[in-house]
């Protein structure tokens, strides 16, 4: 099997994570599906999202963006583009995962039209990973821990000989 871009590593990780913590951050979610297709009232098209945030009872979903840019900040252009996904395929909202966030500009966009900024850094993995949600940090961390055993046996024989093995 070919090894995964990068971006396609940060897609699923924060798509894993997301799932993980959905009932913790507040939105009312019940779970994080990933990449799929959803479909454009308007537009008549097919949307390619890269993952969906389902709310609770199956009410609604949101539109999950992520975006592994680690020197760049989102920009209103971008964030503008999910805005118009959200629109077009009746979404609630919008979660946008990305390093270093949004510019100013794109702040704008995101509270005028409910699109949540997140912040997971580049080389997360599942178990490795620091995810800012507003006043909420999210952190996982894993270790690698080696475990070794020693045994001695003292042998006393019936003449009083020590033997130690």
């Amino acid at each position: 099997m070919a090894e995964l871009k990068p971006w396609e590593t940060y897609e699923d990780v924060a798509i894993y994570i997301l799932d993980q913590i959905a009932e913790q951050l507040g939105l009312n979610l019940e779970r994080v599906e990933g990449k799929q297709h959803v479909y454009g009232s308007k537009t008549m098209t097919d949307w390619e999202i890269d993952g969906k945030g389902v709310k609770q009872g199956n009410q609604g979903f949101m539109i999950v963006e992520c975006r592994r840019f680690p020197k760049t900040r989102q920009n209103q252009e971008q964030v503008g583009g999910l805005a118009f996904r959200i629109t077009e395929t009746g979404a609630s909202g919008g979660i946008y995962v990305s390093p270093l966030g949004f510019q100013e500009g794109a702040k704008k966009v995101a509270a005028a039209t409910e699109i949540h900024e997140m912040k997971l850094r580049p080389d997360s993995t599942r178990t490795d990973y620091v995810l800012r949600f507003l006043n909420q940090i999210f952190v996982g961390v894993s270790d690698v821990a080696a475990v070794t055993d020693h045994i001695s046996i003292t042998v006393i024989r019936a003449d009083g000989m020590r033997e130690t093995r």
